[in-house]
């Protein structure tokens, strides 16, 4: 996913990592002004009706645990995946004509190394 790609009101800036459940990326939330990690399915995971269970489950695990060192989960959602169109400012892009819906959960960025 390119940066400046919108998907609902986070603006992608990079890649941060992959994983078997998802795929990470830095955003900005345009509403809140505030850097986030933004989680989403790998578009092949959306035929499974499994995988998308699993997805909302983690999500709602994740938003229960209240640590300090462990990132707050702010939004899980679904929303269309709007490319950046070159030559236009990012978040203003018409959406494609079969645009794709996707499952995300938006969480508190930590800045720092993986520990992966």
């Amino acid at each position: 996913m390119k940066p400046g790609t919108t998907i609902s009101h986070y603006r992608v800036v990079g890649q941060l990592g992959r994983g078997g459940m998802g795929i990470v990326y830095k955003a900005e939330d345009t509403k809140l002004d505030r850097t986030v990690a933004l989680k989403l399915l790998p578009p092949h995971a959306l035929i499974s009706e499994d995988d998308r269970a699993r997805f909302y489950r983690e999500a709602r695990a994740a938003a229960a645990l209240n640590h300090p060192n462990i990132a707050h989960v702010y939004e899980i959602d679904e929303s269309f995946v709007v490319p950046a169109k070159a030559g236009t400012s990012p978040g203003t892009a018409e959406p494609p004509p079969d645009p794709e819906h996707r499952p995300f959960i938006a969480m508190e960025y930590i800045d720092g190394e993986s520990l992966a």
